[in-house]
């Protein structure tokens, strides 16, 4: 993922709506939404390196990843970020203990954040200084910087989401805005600056790299709901919807 917002809201009904996009070349393989061996990780899949960016378990387990942007290429050595979320989701340690153990692994990984929900608490997780956030109640936004770091995408977001209605239609929608922002208010992350034109929109847009998916999550005290619209260079590819109650045995319906 490339934008993730989460509204946390512990001790209600629905503790935490996640919100993202997921930027990615469109040359990159990758599997849509669905259940993974064993059925209890329900995840895309990146076809390349074998790792997720987004994916929930059936006990409302959740993780996602986005990349910290800086100049120049990711070292090609450097084991794939996108083995994380899937050994958060198929292990069984709570959030503060995976990224205890992470904290000591996380050196050989190119830059990350990482942010994991146990069922109960979420926490953040920034390779770059090795920090663990612990998030308020209220609305969080992450892209390619810091947790809640103030990127013009992020904050439109935010804005839009607090305003927005709970329809699952609607909220997806907040995030097809392909609208680049103005250059004063772009963040310098050592990138050229055309490239920080072409990715500054919610939803990119380039001849080459763009958002590929658009998810929506909610896992609620009884339901877990995850909801994937995929794109490629030319447009609209598809639509997953998968609801199931939460600590099932087995899948829910899927439309």
């Amino acid at each position: 993922m490339c934008l993730i917002a989460v509204r946390w809201r512990p001790g209600s009904p629905e503790p935490l709506l996640l919100l993202g996009n997921r930027d990615e070349f469109y040359g990159r393989p990758s599997a849509p939404l669905g259940w993974w061996e064993g059925e209890r990780l329900l995840a895309g899949r990146d076809l390349r390196a074998g790792g997720t960016w987004l994916g929930v378990t059936r006990d409302g387990r959740c993780a996602a990843l986005t990349n910290f942007r800086q100049p120049g290429p990711p070292r090609p050595e450097a084991p794939s970020r996108g083995q994380l979320p899937a050994r958060f989701l198929e292990g069984g340690l709570s959030a503060s203990a995976f990224l205890e153990v992470l904290r000591g692994e996380a050196g050989p990984y190119n830059p990350f954040n990482l942010l994991v929900f146990d069922g109960e608490t979420l926490l953040g997780y920034q390779s770059r200084d090795g920090r663990v956030i612990a998030f308020d109640a209220g609305l969080h936004l992450l892209s390619n910087g810091d947790f809640d770091e103030p990127w013009p995408k992020a904050e439109a977001l935010r804005r839009r989401l607090a305003a927005a209605p709970e329809d699952d239609g609607a909220l997806l929608a907040l995030l097809e805005d392909d609208h680049p922002f103005e250059d004063a208010r772009l963040p310098r992350t050592g990138v050229p600056l055309d490239w920080e034109r072409a990715l500054s929109p919610i939803f990119v847009r380039t001849p080459a790299y763009g958002t590929r998916a658009s998810t929506l999550v909610r896992i609620g005290r009884e339901t877990v709901s995850v909801t994937e619209r995929r794109f490629g260079a030319g447009g609209p590819e598809g639509h997953t919807a998968i609801l199931f109650p939460r600590g099932s045995p087995s899948g829910g319906p899927r439309h």
